[in-house]
């Protein structure tokens, strides 16, 4: 009846815990607080695997160390958290979990007061994605009930975190589509070229998570790749020398017109400078080429901090910046010879009326008064659009 009881006011308690919850975060707390109250443990832990890095996250915690969540990681296969998660199996310890040869002991938890531990798998689909625990800080005898609890609880989990993960997933979908349009109303903003590849950087950064993102372009005269914009304050990593386009990542991303992905710069014989990427905490790198009719204009770099494997999503989101980053180069280009041309027309006319004034008042021909502006612009070192204001304005100031 007992046993009955505990089912029935841990699946009330389920239920109320997922219908409250905002986020997987605030659900695994409620979840690991149930487990160890049913459990009348001390002390409770959820962990989550990192398959990418290899690592267990603190994720939850009941009672202890609320300070380490998301702060403490260890490899997978480590301690009786890592064995569990290896062998995809429940663990009970009765006594002295800190004296089994599995345990792994961390300075920043005070692990030795627990004598009794139990663990099982999370798991998704069969697929391990966490571990969750108990302890109690007096012997105690885990009983066939506790074991079956546990694995039900870790199945449950799993279930669960996936529904709330996938939710997750969208909202990161989500995001990258706001983003998108956040850098299409940028390019069509009319700020200048540098504040916009300034906010492609940032904006692009954040949707991604990546540690460093940057914009390259060729400087065709001497073949290079030069950084114009990036979302890191590392002065080391802002001022590198130029790119050969011939001899480095981004560069072949250039030339062969295609992504390119490196799991680990640091080891990478072609990335040009290994020793800022070690210092900078880079590893990862997917170099996206900048196309604008067919010919490659740039680069955009995106940096992980661990090693990675980028998704083809990842890759397809930042072939959308890449293509915005270059409509944008050609949007300034194309405004900046619109004002080119615009200010050369209103240059002429104004030469030509200091022109017609010199012709008038100093009875020169045509060519003479245009060769005494440019003589005079060249003297004064003014523009002749300069000299030409200052004639008309003198004709004007002895009316």
């Amino acid at each position: 009846m007992e046993e009955k009881k505990r089912k029935i006011n841990f699946w009330e308690q389920i239920f109320l815990a997922y219908i409250e919850s905002k986020n997987l975060q605030d659900f695994a707390h409620s979840f690991i607080s149930i487990i160890s109250s049913i459990m009348k443990a001390e002390g409770g832990y959820i962990y989550l695997l990192d398959r990418e890095k290899n690592i267990l996250n603190l994720f939850a915690s009941k009672n202890p160390y609320p300070d380490l969540i998301g702060k403490l990681s260890f490899s997978s296969s480590e301690g009786l958290t890592g064995w569990i998660a290896t062998n995809k199996k429940i663990l009970a310890i009765e006594k002295n979990c800190y004296n089994d040869e599995r345990f792994k002991p961390i300075d920043k938890l005070n692990e030795d007061t627990y004598e009794s531990y139990i663990g099982a798998p999370i798991k998704k689909d069969n697929e391990v994605i966490g571990v969750l625990s108990v302890k109690k800080r007096r012997v105690h005898q885990w009983l066939k009930k506790d074991i079956e609890f546990m694995e039900v609880a870790g199945n449950i989990a799993g279930k669960i975190f996936e529904k709330y993960q996938n939710m997750e997933e969208l909202e990161k979908k989500a995001h990258k589509l706001e983003n998108i349009g956040q850098i299409s109303k940028t390019i069509i903003s009319g700020k200048y070229l540098q504040e916009i590849l300034n906010l492609i950087v940032s904006l692009t950064a954040e949707a991604t998570g990546s540690k460093i993102c940057s914009i390259m372009l060729l400087n065709a005269k001497v073949n290079e790749l030069e950084i114009k914009a990036s979302q890191s304050l590392s002065p080391e990593y802002l001022n590198k020398a130029n790119l050969k386009i011939n001899a480095s990542i981004s560069g072949k991303a250039l030339l062969e017109k295609r992504p390119i992905i490196v799991l680990d710069v640091t080891k990478e014989s072609l990335y040009q400078y290994p020793e800022i990427a070690k210092k900078e905490g880079l590893v990862s790198l997917l170099a996206v080429p900048m196309i604008l009719k067919g010919k490659s204009i740039g680069v955009i770099n995106s940096y992980t901090d661990y090693p990675h494997n980028f998704t083809e999503e990842e890759i397809d989101h930042l072939l959308t910046v890449a293509a915005q980053a270059a409509i944008a180069i050609e949007n300034t280009k194309l405004m900046e010879e619109k004002i080119a041309i615009e200010e050369a027309l209103e240059t002429r006319k104004i030469v030509e009326k200091a022109k017609g004034i010199l012709m008038k008042t100093k009875n020169l021909s045509e060519e003479a008064s245009y060769r005494f502006i440019q003589k005079q612009a060249m003297d004064k070192r003014k523009s002749m659009k300069e000299v030409a204001e200052a004639i008309i304005l003198s004709v004007e100031l002895e009316k």
